[in-house]
């Protein structure tokens, strides 16, 4: 007869042998995933197989509901999983985190994985590279009689190409444009207004605008879990941030350049009881436009 794991997924319709259930729930850096035992153990030697195949289910931890606990970066988790299912890599257009993947891959020990992630050479890089570290005689009898003038030609040119090319660089971290920070707030007025309480509470604060200008403001600390492999040159209007201070976010704005350019709210008022004489409750919605030239 099958065997049944609540706490983790359902029953166990694989191998009879298995302590663990067909089905199982992950919970991993915070998100949540459902996969068959048989793709968490498709790859041999891995971190996964040992865990899945090699201890036994009371041995690895678990978070409160009893889904068991990884604490790894739960979004890229979703291409570790996709990888085992069929090992195949498919990656979306402007993937930005494949430095970061490959450090997953690594953690889980799935070396092809990681073999498929690592940079490749150009040629062009390749042949480049021998030049630059070539013999200064041979750059000098390449150059003709003046040997130790056009050795350091190559020198010059590779400073040159480095300085414009940080140059390129810096225009196009500077590119104008425009970014929306808003927030959804609440806060208590005690009786006759003598005293407030829970004084702009923020549930989350939004971030709107271009998705290269929002991940050079503020970088690790924006999640787009709810927007996720956006191009850069796209625009969004999901993505928000992991802290809830307003003055953070302005002054991570302004370190780059933005400033605030226009600012609008809205808000109700509610009472937290029938009784008039309770405290009211009132919420409000506010957006605050920046903008860099």
């Amino acid at each position: 007869m099958a065997l049944a794991d609540s706490a983790s997924g359902l029953s166990n319709g694989g191998d009879a042998d298995s302590p663990f259930p067909e089905i199982i729930e992950l919970n991993v850096g915070g998100q949540v995933y459902l996969t068959r035992h048989k793709t968490l153990i498709s790859v041999p030697d891995s971190l996964l197989w040992q865990m899945f195949n090699q201890k036994t289910p009371k041995e690895l931890s678990r978070d409160s509901k009893g889904r068991y606990f990884l604490d790894r970066d739960g979004f890229l988790f979703r291409y570790i999983l996709d990888y085992l299912r069929d090992l195949n890599l498919v990656l979306p257009d402007y993937f930005p985190e494949k430095c970061r993947l490959k450090r997953e891959a690594d953690f889980f020990q799935l070396q092809d994985l990681s073999k498929r992630l690592s940079p490749k050479v150009s040629k062009e890089n390749s042949i480049s590279e021998e030049i630059s570290q070539s013999d200064p005689e041979e750059v000098g009898f390449l150059g003709g009689a003046g040997g130790s003038t056009a050795s350091l030609e190559p020198t010059r040119f590779v400073s040159t190409m480095t300085s414009t090319h940080a140059r390129s660089q810096s225009l196009e971290s500077r590119k104008s444009g425009y970014i929306t920070v808003g927030y959804r707030g609440s806060y208590t007025i005690g009786r006759d207004a003598q005293a407030d309480a829970k004084f702009r509470r923020v549930a989350r604060i939004t971030v709107c605008g271009k998705t290269s200008l929002a991940k050079e403001v503020f970088g690790d600390t924006l999640n787009e879990s709810r927007d996720p492999d956006r191009p850069p040159e796209r625009y969004t209007s999901r993505y928000y941030l992991k802290f809830n201070f307003l003055e953070q976010a302005f002054e991570k704005l302004s370190e780059v350049g933005f400033r605030m350019v226009a600012c609008s709210s809205t808000g109700t008022c509610a009472y937290a009881s029938n009784d008039p004489s309770e405290d009211k409750i009132w919420t409000s919605y506010t957006e605050y436009v920046f903008c860099r030239d």
